[in-house]
């Protein structure tokens, strides 16, 4: 079985302006190359899990989203970084679906397509949806990011680029750790 990074996208991938569809208005936070970097290296598969409900309240269709995905997936790959997969809840809350965070059908499906194993895997996101989908599948380790109050998280960072220092100073105690 394999690791998993699960990343939510709005507000941690990239800036969260509210309905963000468009290529023009997606800005990547900074930071985030870094960390899809460092656990990629650390084999984790990176998969993306995403409520879009823009689309399902008619604020931008699917083909949109999709575009804008592809434009996302190519700017990892200009990076030699790899998403292996977006997964995404395309309905407005009212619809009560099995997909949409906190609820577990994305990740469900993601485990199901790439035999992840969930319990050694990291959810990344912004929103208590995202920290209590990660607790509703048994995810073990949960990352909050940004100033809301999100109750559960694991580690809570105020943004992506002090997960990222965060990070670089615990291989900077390991690596001090082999030298000696």
């Amino acid at each position: 079985m394999k690791r998993a990074l699960f990343l939510d996208r709005d507000g941690v991938i990239n800036k969260d302006f509210g309905y963000v569809y468009e290529i023009e208005k997606f800005e990547f936070r900074e930071g985030i190359f870094d960390i899809v970097k460092y656990f990629q290296d650390r084999g984790y598969l990176i998969v993306v899990v995403t409520n879009q409900s823009g689309i399902g309240r008619g604020y931008y269709k699917e083909d949109d989203f999709i575009k804008l995905s592809l434009y996302m997936l190519d700017e990892f790959k200009k990076r030699d970084l790899r998403v292996h997969s977006i997964y995404y809840c395309p309905h407005s809350p009212d619809k009560n679906c099995k997909c949409r965070k906190p609820n577990t059908k994305m990740i469900q499906d993601a485990k199901r397509d790439f035999n992840i194993d969930l319990k050694n895997s990291i959810m990344i996101g912004d929103k208590q949806s995202d920290i209590d989908l990660a607790k509703n599948v048994g995810i073990k380790v949960s990352i909050a990011i940004g100033k809301r109050e999100i109750k559960d998280a694991t580690y809570r960072f105020n943004s992506i680029k002090e997960l990222k220092y965060y990070l670089r100073s615990l291989d900077n105690i390991f690596n001090s750790f082999e030298c000696n």
